[in-house]
């Protein structure tokens, strides 16, 4: 099949070429030229694992092509759109002004009969307000919400673990299973359902994830008031089947594009809804998130003898997660901010967020290598949990280092291993050792 995917960006990029993959012929579409350029020239514009290959691979087919002429969508049978609903400013409201202009701009050049799908998260209801003007230009739209995970972005769209599709009719759904037919064939799951119930998917996995991350969390705060050690709590729960061990890692808690603008984005729309209460837990679980941030600066202060005024700090991450340079709402950075403005001289080394961090962060230092930031530091903090770090050998950092202090603000590193090298290491939830 012809496809089209508006917008090139972290999920349309990845999108558009796993299309291609499964055997379509597939345009990106996007208004940023410089984005276009780099995905015509075989180069992904962000960190993720396995996407290159991919991409090399559907250009060298001739499947994939990108291009900023959304003319290119004129001969295309489903178009997919996949732009960005940042939070607007001052609001937690999500801002659909990317959505709308996506929208509008193809309708330009939709074929009649052709059918919209719609892949970013929005407020439920407007799939319902967008339909009206799809359908005005004689085609149809759907829904189908992505659940990428950064760093295993290709695996989940090439293998995801469920197809939600948000429909009006047969023709669409349809549509949407001769696209993904060669996913489905392997046994993925498909629920169909209609436009909102699809738009609440999404919003609603968010928010759980968010809940049970947030839910560790305020146990790990009771468990530094008592002296227990929150890991052992999460192991112990975890083997309960209702509950599960995924996401029960207490430590600096979420960040990134998708889980705080979007639980905050899910209450606002509550609240123009007029069911703001049943929302309410959700202000909590953001609040939660917050103070953990706000809790390692206080370890550090700690551990630097009350003061943070004149220490030096050796920061190890600066992407919200690891296996991605995405430094959005990143609490590694927040907490590195939040030092240097009490007063210490910060360093900061990320094995892929480096630029992106120097661009919206530009009065912290960086350093090219795990020793360099560390450099002479009074304590080092741990706060983006990639295997460079937590697979580092501790005596590498001693060498450097002039006191063998350390926050691993991840619960990740093997505290055993760096106590056993001297060092004083907290964390959050757990008894210093």
């Amino acid at each position: 099949m012809k496809l089209s995917v508006i917008g090139t960006g972290y999920l349309g990029a990845t999108h558009a070429a796993a299309m291609a993959e499964i055997g379509h012929e597939v345009v990106g579409i996007d208004v940023d030229a410089a984005k276009i350029e780099s995905l015509r020239g075989g180069t992904v514009p962000f960190h993720e694992p396995g996407l290159p290959e991919l991409l090399a691979k559907g250009l060298a087919g001739g499947r994939l092509r990108f291009t900023t002429d959304f003319a290119a969508a004129a001969d295309c049978v489903v178009h997919f759109v996949c732009v960005g609903t940042p939070q607007r400013k001052g609001e937690n409201a999500a801002d659909l002004t990317y959505v709308d202009a996506a929208v509008a701009a193809l309708i330009e050049h939709l074929p009649v009969g052709s059918l919209v799908v719609g892949k970013s998260t929005v407020p439920v209801g407007t799939a319902e307000r967008l339909a009206g003007l799809v359908e005005a230009a004689g085609s149809d739209l759907a829904w189908n919400p992505e659940f990428l995970r950064e760093g295993k972005a290709v695996q989940d769209t090439l293998r995801p673990d469920r197809i939600v599709m948000g429909v009006t009719g047969e023709r669409a759904e349809k549509l949407l299973r001769d696209v993904y037919e060669p996913i489905v064939s392997l046994g993925t799951p498909v629920i169909v359902t209609d436009l909102p119930t699809s738009e609440l998917v999404k919003v609603s996995a968010n928010a759980f994830l968010a809940t049970k991350i947030s839910f560790i969390n305020a146990i790990a705060e009771v468990c530094e008031v008592v002296g227990a050690d929150v890991t052992m709590v999460a192991e112990a729960i975890g083997h309960d089947a209702r509950i599960g061990h995924r996401f029960l890692g207490a430590g600096l808690g979420f960040g990134g594009g998708c889980l705080p603008k979007d639980i905050r984005a899910f209450m606002a729309r509550a609240e123009e809804l007029g069911v703001d209460q049943a929302l309410n837990f959700l202000r909590e679980v953001d609040a939660i998130n917050v103070r953990r941030r706000a809790r390692t600066v206080d370890l550090a202060r700690e551990m630097c003898g009350g003061s943070l005024a004149g220490a030096r700090v050796g920061v190890l991450g600066a992407a919200f997660k690891p296996d991605s340079d995405d430094i959005r709402d990143s609490p590694a950075l927040d907490v590195a901010l939040a030092v240097q403005q009490a007063g210490a001289a910060v360093r900061v080394y990320d094995p892929y967020a480096m630029d992106n961090a120097r661009i919206s962060f530009p009065t912290l230092a960086y350093a090219a290598s795990a020793t360099a930031a560390c450099h002479d530091a009074d304590v080092v903090l741990h706060l983006t949990e990639w295997a460079e770090f937590r697979e580092m050998e501790p005596s590498v950092l001693s060498e450097v280092v002039r006191g063998r202090n350390i926050v691993d603000a991840r619960n990740a590193l093997d505290r055993e291993r760096w106590t056993a090298d001297g060092w004083i290491h907290r964390s959050l939830g757990r008894r210093s050792i």
